[in-house]
């Protein structure tokens, strides 16, 4: 099972350069475990994506569609008073912004405490330094 933060799983709803690449990790056999708000942060950036290139009516309800196939499989870290606390830390030590604090925050307590054990899936650069800091496994490696 792995981690999987929002910037990840875009491409697996639309086309873009590391599509294939995220597709070869999403089909590696291991299950996908996300935080609470991750499907609203999809939904977001599918919006904006549509939005900025354009796409025909069709391409945004395929990728929209992709979203909530995807969506029903996730295993989900819901929120709660010791998520929130964490992200606050995570905030001060590594300056994220408070979605990437809430992403980590969830990957720690969906590790039970051992992120050395786990990898987390992620392209944005900043939330990749600080769970690599953290002690994650970053995936792709080559970010």
């Amino acid at each position: 099972m792995r981690f999987w933060d929002a910037s990840a799983l875009v491409p697996l709803m639309t086309r873009e350069t590391r599509t294939e690449e995220l597709k070869a990790l999403a089909t590696g056999g291991a299950a996908a475990s996300v935080w609470w708000g991750t499907e609203v942060e999809c939904a977001s950036a599918l919006d904006r994506r549509a939005r900025d290139a354009a796409w025909s009516p069709t391409a945004e309800r395929e990728a929209n569609a992709r979203l909530a196939v995807l969506a029903r499989g996730w295993m989900v870290v819901a929120p709660s008073t010791d998520l929130r606390e964490r992200a606050v830390r995570l905030v001060r030590v590594h300056r994220l912004a408070s979605g990437d604090a809430l992403q980590l925050a969830a990957a720690l307590a969906w590790a039970e405490g051992r992120p050395e054990d786990r990898a987390i899936v992620v392209l944005d650069r900043r939330l990749r330094d600080a769970a690599r800091r953290e002690g994650f496994t970053v995936l792709p490696e080559d970010g």
